[in-house]
């Protein structure tokens, strides 16, 4: 298959898996299964019912139109990579589910170092009860040229999507550009120790930021493939 520009937006996403324990779908304990369980000799034995199915975990911000074309975020729960231009969100029913069914479009941005205080807000406040939240934290937005949505200004990385099904939870988008600030590119490529995005430590119940690296893909086990 042929690579082009969203193959190279999915790469990053696929470094994450989204940020946000709100979604009341994801809390309920009647989404966990009633399987009885066998401990693990040897290790400390959590069940189903904990927070850390995949963790650490993107923050992973939504931004949608709203009907008065006012600018919504939200911090997404559960995001990850479908297919080469196609991402996967789990949502239950928020002000963004609500825009999406009058656009069909949306950009997905990562949290960084820089915007916790107002990501973190984005998580906490619901759209439908602070219709201008975005400009209560202080950001901008310009229009996205590509897809019916905004681009939120102070987050440097941003995919604009299309909407191709929303099904029973299940928000998938297709990926036609991914656009960066200069600020955050290396030799014309996205480098995230520029980028700093931060994770969310569902043991901990904090945000962490991205550490260093510690081996190159496709590269580090040729020492035992050899």
């Amino acid at each position: 298959m042929k690579q082009n520009k969203p193959l190279l937006a999915m790469a990053f996403l696929a470094l994450f898996t989204a940020c946000g324990t709100n979604d009341s779908k994801q809390q309920n304990p009647e989404h966990m299964s009633n399987t009885v369980v066998n401990d693990v000799a040897g290790r400390k034995n959590f069940g189903a019912a904990h927070a850390l199915m995949t963790t650490p975990q993107p923050c992973v911000m939504i931004a949608t139109w709203d009907q008065d074309r006012h600018p919504d975020v939200m911090m997404a729960a559960w995001a990850g990579q479908l297919d080469y231009n196609q991402i996967v969100i789990s949502l239950s029913k928020h002000k963004t589910t609500e825009n999406l069914e009058l656009t069909r479009a949306f950009t997905i941005s990562f949290a960084d170092e820089r915007t916790v205080v107002e990501s973190d807000y984005f998580g906490l406040v619901s759209g439908n009860k602070v219709p201008d939240k975005v400009a209560k934290a202080g950001f901008t937005m310009t229009p996205s040229p590509n897809v019916d949505a905004p681009i939120i200004d102070q987050y440097p990385l941003t995919l604009e999507c299309r909407m191709v099904s929303f099904d029973d939870g299940v928000l998938i988008g297709e990926v036609v550009n991914m656009s960066a600030d200069e600020s955050i590119l290396t030799d014309g490529q996205v480098d995230l120790a520029k980028l700093k995005p931060i994770v969310f430590d569902a043991a901990g119940m904090c945000y962490r930021r991205l550490g260093d690296v510690v081996g190159k893909a496709w590269n580090a086990g040729k020492a035992l493939a050899e």
